[in-house]
């Protein structure tokens, strides 16, 4: 009797058939980016094992999903980065420059009209050119440029530029095409952005570093994902002051692990697994004691998980870990809606919610049971890091993720994630829809750290949130309240709660009762009320 390979070894030696990763992206990529995958690829023991190497995702095409594309206007832009930022599919990116570079690059494109083209993708912003100049730093040129391959068309872009209107959408043609692939190809070929012009207090430019872009699109992804933009932040947060080789994932089965590992294409260049849907954390920490025991203390590992992995089936797996102490972030993809089935309510669901198992019918008006907040639970755990964020509230959103990675134990945050599909919004809506989610006290922003005192009061902040002493956000413009009424009426999950004269239904008044029950709760624990 022969005996067992050691684990290790036998992982060296799994790891050992996949690191010729040339061979696996012409072999196995290049077939299925012809369609010729099912025709003529043999089985192997990497698909029998479930191994897709990493950033395989760069290699996918999504030129031919959509007939517009965005146009920069390079006049316009004023550097904010909020495009980079918000874009799911990592579609478009910013980078600057110092001009003696730039026109060292630029005099070696031997078409004049090309070369002046490209000249004026590039803009001169306060930001990274006129202040540093007043401050004899030298200022550098701002460029964004759009990958074509990985653009899915979903106009998020143009409106995260808002009213700086820097990006429009325009209708591809093989002209512009052709355009699109030659600046791009220019962006890649220049320099990374040198540190000097990166302002750390600044979080949205951590994107122009490199070791921030650790997902590289071509996921599975619908157009416009709120989720996507989520990860994409969360890894930027985390590289940035990590570094790649220092960040582990372990996802719990979802939306998430299905666009992300759509074989042969993974987007991320982290390590990372996919476990159950109800037992993540649990695997989580077998990873995370494995770690520790190796020294490697300092890596960071982060769970991810919808919310009926993390409020549903898999709530005891996680509140088990966080009563545990062990030092592992969790990120929470809150769509309030199992988008991976088909979009059945969970508990996170909203009470009038239309889904599947929770039809609006003549009966039954939707979901009938109030939403289960998990940031509240979660804060009474003992010694957890809590937040609740959106990806539109960019800096809350860095600052808890980055304060969760320095808490010296579990921490969790909970992000609104719009799924367009079932919640029924339009495609560029991710960030708009998620900001008013806030506005309306449907989703409240807040942070809890065990670190700023004993009572709940010293730890928990609303900053972020409009009008905090207030029960409602009045909107300036309209005099209007914003409450949780305004926030369905915007969203085709909550359609049919409103007559023909859009007057809203007794079950959607009881919704924003006990929205604004919850929101004078959290008010009341931080000591607001």
């Amino acid at each position: 009797m022969t005996q067992a390979m050691p684990l290790e070894a036998r992982l060296a030696e799994i790891t050992a058939n996949v690191v010729d990763i040339a061979d696996f992206n012409e072999r196995v990529v290049g077939a299925y980016n012809s369609g010729l995958a099912e025709r003529g690829l043999p089985a192997d023991e990497m698909t029998a094992r479930s191994v897709v190497p990493a950033g395989t995702g760069a290699l996918r095409d999504f030129s031919y999903i959509a007939p517009d594309i965005p146009e920069f206007l390079a006049a316009n832009c004023v550097g904010c980065m909020e495009c980079v930022t918000e874009c799911p599919d990592t579609a478009i990116l910013g980078k600057v420059a110092e001009p003696g570079v730039l026109e060292e690059r630029l005099a070696a494109i031997p078409d004049e009209s090309l070369r002046q083209k490209m000249a004026e993708q590039w803009s001169v912003t306060n930001k990274y050119f006129t202040v540093l100049e007043r401050k004899g730093l030298g200022g550098g040129k701002f460029g964004i440029f759009i990958d074509p391959t990985k653009c899915k068309g979903c106009a998020e872009c143009v409106d995260a530029c808002g009213d700086h209107n820097a990006l429009r959408m325009m209708r591809k043609n093989d002209d512009n095409m052709g355009w699109f692939r030659e600046a791009f190809r220019f962006y890649k070929a220049m320099p990374e952005t040198p540190g000097r012009f990166i302002n750390e207090k600044a979080l949205a430019d951590m994107m122009l570093a490199e070791r921030s872009l650790l997902y590289v699109g071509g996921a599975g992804s619908c157009m416009g994902c709120g989720e996507a933009t989520a990860l994409r932040m969360m890894l930027a947060a985390t590289g940035f002051l990590y570094g790649a080789e220092n960040i582990g994932i372990v996802a719990a089965t979802g939306c998430n692990t299905v666009y992300t590992s759509t074989y042969p294409y993974n987007p991320y260049l982290v390590s990372w697994t996919n476990s159950l849907f109800e037992n993540a954390p649990a695997d989580a920490m077998g990873v995370r004691a494995r770690w520790d025991q190796q020294g490697w203390q300092n890596k960071r590992l982060w769970i991810v998980g919808g919310d009926g992995a993390m409020l549903d089936i898999g709530f005891q797996s996680l509140s088990r870990m966080l009563a545990s102490g062990m030092d592992i972030k969790v990120l929470v993809l809150d769509t309030q809606v199992y988008s991976n089935t088909g979009g059945q309510s969970s508990t996170g669901s909203f009470k009038g919610q239309d889904a599947k198992m929770s039809y609006h019918g003549s009966a039954i008006q939707g979901k009938k049971e109030n939403r289960k907040e998990i940031g509240n639970i979660c804060m009474m755990h003992k010694d957890v890091y809590v937040a609740q964020t959106t990806c539109a509230h960019m800096n809350h959103f860095y600052k808890a993720v980055m304060e969760a990675n320095q808490y010296p134990g579990p921490a969790l945050v909970n992000v609104f994630t719009t799924c367009q599909p079932e919640h029924g919004v339009g495609d560029n809506m991710a960030e708009h829809q998620a900001k008013l989610a806030a506005d309306s006290r449907s989703f409240p922003l807040f942070i809890y750290d065990p670190r700023k005192g004993p009572r709940i009061k010293d730890r928990l902040s609303l900053v972020g949130n409009p009008n905090v002493k207030e029960d409602w956000y009045t909107n300036p413009k309209t005099g209007e309240p914003v409450d949780f009424i305004t926030f369905a009426r915007s969203e085709g999950r909550f359609a049919k709660h409103f007559d023909k004269d859009g007057n809203p239904s007794a079950t959607l008044l009881s919704t924003r009762e006990e929205r604004l029950e919850n929101w004078r709760l959290l008010q009341e624990l931080a000591g607001v009320r």
